[in-house]
């Protein structure tokens, strides 16, 4: 009938003996599932048929006050969120012919930034982020090219402006694109803001304040997360995050960048690349989470080439000394180790402090959904399911999983497949690759170090290591003991590679093919009987020798 109804699985409930004891004071109905309509009791199974059969059941919802009832529900699915994964769970799921909306809004930030459809990644993260990136290693290839022969007579300079329209004109594109696929698929979307008013039901607000009221057999979260603030005079008024940087409009000049997470060094190794002045204030760690030697080389590869390091200070007021574009400001910060403060002007500030899920402003306390009140993230079951069985989650709201695009993009395309298309295989959140864009690019797949030697043991994990010379980069001779290849491998399980890190060049490229090979259980002594390709990189991997427990030296001499 696609009438509104609330689920209670009793199995997957939390307390659910204690409601089922409760039920059982209710009704001694044998039958699954246990009808109720508006606190009237059905009966199980057989009873429900045949009261949908002689049309008592019809006659039921009417006398219980619903004369008004608006009948089948709009949609199969309404997605709250246009990014990634909520993109990816929509197509896929039009392919079984299911009725689809997808909502998305933007709220702009204290700067006024705002972007059309495709969330984070497409708009305000890897896409800007990765060509601006290129664009960095550009100017790089640009000073290695003299010794390579080539004439380069004029003095090389960096067009702000021209880099970020060529930037968001490719995005624009992405935009479209993806308003375009939805349409084709016919699916409904609509730029407006979601929040549940009762159960299956969403009231969505445009930018004109215009609200509608949709109703939906299920439902997907896919929200994400935006830049969090410092909460200190100033900020809002004066800093940018990574939502405003890839479309400022004008050269930020003298950066500081406050923070140490992976946007914090990728934003910073860009803008030196670009040739600006740039310092980074770090409150305690580089790239917490992240395998910390291969971090701590990171940061010292990052102030070789120019970039300055304030660690062990934070913020506490930003003012404005004169307003322009940019303008100039003062930053005073505190040591988190002393009463003592500092001061520094700069053209602008960069916060990249982390980043908070966007899940508080969408009722889901109305219907019930769980979150954690202190990170605001969703816990789900392992088919991405809330509390509230016709709720689903995906991408970086979720509670224990791991932030990344393609993540919630194979979670969202799994979570379609299973409720529409009977499938029973679910998101692997084990092994998977990354790649932090700094200047010396890192890549990595499975555990760190430390969380190697909290899991097993440091007794039962062996450490291969080696530095390694790009054959690219003995002509100009730069950056030589710098790129750096290690394997962390089980002992007890026949040397299994169980974390894999490189330092160096390419480093996505190289670590996406080694990630499959980590997924089929890979082995030190299979590494080992692998031929490398020479001269490149990736080869390294195929003749590292030195254990880190032996102490032998692993520094080149040459390629």
């Amino acid at each position: 009938m696609k009438i509104p109804y609330f689920l209670l699985e009793l199995d997957q409930t939390e307390d659910g003996r204690g409601l089922e004891g409760a039920l059982s004071e209710l009704t001694s109905e044998p039958d699954e599932p246990v009808v109720f309509v508006r606190r009237s009791q059905l009966g199980g199974y057989g009873a429900t048929l045949k009261a949908y059969q002689d049309g008592s059941l019809q006659k039921l919802l009417k006398m219980n006050g619903l004369e008004d009832f608006p009948g089948p529900y709009d949609y199969d699915l309404i997605i709250i969120g246009g990014g990634s994964g909520g993109l990816a769970a929509a197509k896929a799921t039009a392919k079984f012919n299911k009725k689809v909306m997808v909502l998305d809004y933007v709220t702009p930030t204290p700067q006024g930034t705002r972007w059309g459809l495709g969330g984070t990644c497409v708009n305000v993260g890897c896409i800007p982020k990765k060509l601006m990136h290129q664009a960095a290693l550009l100017g790089q290839a640009l000073k290695d090219s003299r010794d390579y022969g080539w004439n380069v007579n004029e003095k090389v300079k960096h067009d702000w402006e021209k880099m970020t329209e060529a930037v968001q004109n490719h995005i624009g594109s992405l935009n479209w694109g993806y308003r375009v696929a939805l349409r084709e698929k016919r699916v409904t979307y609509e730029n407006a803001y979601g929040q549940f008013i009762g159960p299956h039901r969403v009231k969505t607000t445009n930018n004109k304040g215009k609200e509608r009221i949709y109703t939906a057999e299920r439902f997907l979260v896919a929200t994400g997360e935006r830049p969090r603030y410092l909460g200190i005079p100033g900020d809002k008024e004066y800093c940018i995050s990574s939502d405003d940087i890839f479309s400022l409009p004008y050269c930020p000049g003298k950066t500081l960048v406050v923070g140490a997470s992976y946007v914090a060094l990728e934003c910073a190794g860009f803008l030196a690349g670009f040739g600006l002045d740039v310092t980074v204030m770090v409150r305690s760690i580089l790239l917490r989470g992240f395998d910390q030697e291969m971090a701590q080389k990171i940061g010292e590869h990052m102030e070789e080439h120019g970039i300055k390091f304030i660690k062990q200070f934070v913020p506490i007021k930003v003012e404005q000394i004169e307003a322009g574009t940019p303008g100039r400001l003062r930053v005073v910060a505190k040591s988190t180790r002393s009463d003592e403060t500092i001061e520094g002007e700069y053209n602008t500030v960069l916060l990249a402090i982390g980043r908070d899920s966007c899940t508080r402003n969408l009722g889901l306390e109305t219907v019930g959904v769980m979150i954690n009140e202190k990170t605001g993230k969703i816990p789900v079951t392992d088919e991405e399911q809330t509390n509230v069985p016709y709720i689903y989650a995906i991408g970086d709201i979720l509670e224990g999983k791991v932030e990344l695009t393609p993540v919630a993009i194979q979670a969202g395309r799994l979570l379609a497949q299973r409720l529409y298309g009977g499938s029973t295989v679910l998101c692997d959140y084990e092994n998977v690759p990354t790649t932090v864009f700094t200047p010396l690019e890192y890549g990595s797949c499975g555990l760190s170090e430390e969380k190697a030697i909290h899991k097993f043991g440091e007794e039962n994990i062996e450490v291969y290591h080696s530095y390694f010379w790009p054959l690219e980069w003995t002509i100009p001779s730069r950056d030589n003991n710098k790129c750096y290849a290690k394997i962390i491998c089980n002992i007890k399980d026949n040397e299994r590679v169980v974390g894999f890190h490189l330092l160096g060049p390419n480093a996505g490229e190289v670590t996406q093919g080694f990630a499959a090979a980590l997924k089929c259980g890979l082995t030190k002594q299979q590494l080992d009987n692998t031929i490398g390709i020479h001269p490149v990189c990736a080869e390294v991997f195929t003749t590292l020798s030195v254990t880190k427990r032996s102490g032998g030296s692993i520094l080149q001499a040459g390629c």
